[in-house]
């Protein structure tokens, strides 16, 4: 059966992103702010092209905008952890990244009377305990490493990387990974971050990301008769005024050209029921 599945998630971030690299200032604070203003504009698009969506949201934003994480929910978005701050989880010890990863989850479960089945990890930064973790807090799946673009896989543990030779594969587990890329991400490519050693330059015209990103899903369509692409954007990145009208006309492009729009959750079921998967014992 050939089936396109498209899964649109937000990392509603807010300000926690920027307050994890140090920018603390008032002007950096209101950047991330900005987020605010843009979820219920993103929340209005999707409602009216009748899409679910997954959000990401670290707990230190639940407890920022209670309310906005409220309505996420009542619209019937998928609902992930995102660790408890925005700090990588390789610049923690395990006590503390496994300490926001269980507090997150109680306040998710709080909200939604469930579990998350889904992690996707701050910067995309896994640590090195961060998958024993995953496994060990009964995660389905997570969505924060690249090895393929429209198929899900199985997370490998147990990697050995050799500099001098060659990679030393680990052993795969129950977790499932749906992939991601920085060329299906928004704030790479629109946001301008100065930093003490560094800048990102940002600003390009999203005209030609949009480009990029309907292509992407071409490829899917036209090439195979089965797959799973997703975009990750952040609410205060897509959620200004000229990109949201680049997400609209992504939207309108992907259910013109036979998408079906899905949360991860479900994507990862249609998976192994396609598949006939079961999960692999860790």
């Amino acid at each position: 059966m050939t089936q396109h599945l498209v899964c649109l998630t937000f990392d509603f971030d807010a300000m926690s992103g920027l307050v994890a690299r140090g920018l603390t200032t008032p002007t950096p604070i209101s950047r991330g702010e900005f987020g605010a203003v843009a979820v219920p504009r993103i929340l209005d698009l999707l409602k009216r092209h009748g899409i679910k969506a997954s959000f990401f949201i670290p707990g230190a934003v639940f407890k920022t905008y209670p309310q906005l994480c409220e309505r996420i929910i009542e619209d019937g978005h998928e609902v992930g952890n995102h660790g408890w701050s925005h700090v990588p989880p390789s610049s923690l010890s395990r006590d503390e990244e496994e300490a926001g990863l269980q507090r997150s989850n109680e306040l998710i479960k709080s909200l939604t009377g469930r579990q998350p089945a889904g992690y996707r990890s701050p910067s995309w930064d896994l640590g090195e305990n961060t998958l024993e973790l995953l496994i060990k807090h009964g995660f389905v799946y997570e969505s924060s490493m690249m090895g393929h673009d429209y198929a899900p896989y199985f997370v490998r543990q147990g990697d050995e990387v050799h500099a001098d030779g060659s990679m030393t594969f680990g052993t795969p587990t129950s977790l499932i990974e749906m992939p991601i890329s920085w060329s299906l991400d928004d704030f790479p490519h629109f946001e301008f971050l100065r930093m003490e050693n560094s800048v990102m330059q940002g600003l390009m015209n999203a005209e030609s990301d949009l480009g990029n990103w309907t292509a992407d899903y071409d490829y899917l369509r036209t090439r195979l008769d089965w797959g799973i692409l997703t975009y990750t954007f952040h609410p205060y990145v897509i959620g200004r005024g000229h990109r949201m009208l680049i997400l609209e006309r992504l939207i309108q492009h992907l259910a013109d050209n036979g998408a079906t729009f899905v949360t991860l959750e479900s994507a990862v079921q249609r998976w192994l029921d396609r598949t006939g998967s079961a999960q692999q014992e860790s």
